[in-house]
């Protein structure tokens, strides 16, 4: 299928991707109910003919209400919903049950990885995943763990004296020396140790070192962490922003 403009609908914001003849040429993360930032977007894009967008995402709801806007808009909308429409081996028990956006970004990571070699998948949104492809490029699965601005919030609202708290932009100082400086460095250290934990237990399963990717909000932020005190990977890991975009679009190209 030749496509126009990939989307991925995530759980805060949606994601658009302008798709050229090298991969995504363009991309943007607009408010996921803001129609008048939608029309914004396409009028920068310059798309005013219909077009064929490929909608994927993990909020139903909100992918459905982006399709029907794009069809009253006259253009052509595709939903990809279903694992078996992956250009992905997945071995899991219910393949139906993982997130799309999982497996969007393993089929990313299998066009970027080395030969035989395994790679560890870091998501860093709402929610972070940690997951493991082996080096036949087979998704395993992986872990799942509370995202930093979903921690620090959950310590807010359901404790009686916690203040909310906006994380730093670079890794915050341990001890913290004020309340709001303890919560940040325990939600940022809870997450970072988690995910390295994680990959340490991947590695320990034998075979070559694995590659690391870093997508998500929150990539950035992790990134310096992780590249510290990493010992597992083959490489210094790498922040990958677009990478579930970059699924939709290989898919996409596979899709009748």
């Amino acid at each position: 299928m030749k496509t126009s403009v990939v989307v991925d609908v995530g759980n805060t914001r949606i994601k658009w991707g302008l798709v050229t003849s090298c991969g995504i040429g363009a991309a943007a993360a607009l408010a996921s109910d803001d129609e008048t930032s939608w029309r914004s977007q396409l009028a920068e894009w310059h798309l005013d003919g219909a077009q064929n967008w490929v909608v994927t995402g993990v909020h139903p709801e909100r992918r459905n209400r982006l399709v029907a806007w794009l069809r009253q808009q006259g253009h052509q909308a595709t939903v990809l919903d279903d694992w078996r429409k992956l250009p992905l081996t997945i071995q899991l028990e219910r393949p139906e049950t993982a997130g799309i956006d999982r497996l969007l970004t393993a089929v990313a990571a299998n066009h970027r990885r080395e030969l035989a070699t395994p790679a560890v998948i870091v998501n860093a949104g709402t929610a972070v995943t940690v997951d493991w492809l082996d080096e036949n490029g087979v998704f395993r699965g992986g872990a799942i763990l509370p995202g930093l601005r979903l921690m620090t919030r959950a310590l807010h609202e359901h404790t009686a004296l916690l203040p909310p708290v906006e994380l730093p932009r670079t890794p915050p100082a341990v001890p913290g020396v004020s309340t709001p400086a303890a919560i940040q460095a325990g939600v940022f250290w809870a997450v970072a140790g988690g995910i390295q934990a994680i990959t340490g237990q991947l590695a320990r399963r034998g075979g070559p070192p694995a590659q690391l990717f870093l997508t998500g909000g929150d990539a950035s932020l992790l990134e310096r962490a992780l590249s510290e005190t990493d010992g597992n990977s083959r490489q210094v890991p790498s922040v990958w922003p677009w990478m579930t975009l970059e699924g939709i679009r290989l898919t996409a190209e596979r899709l009748p």
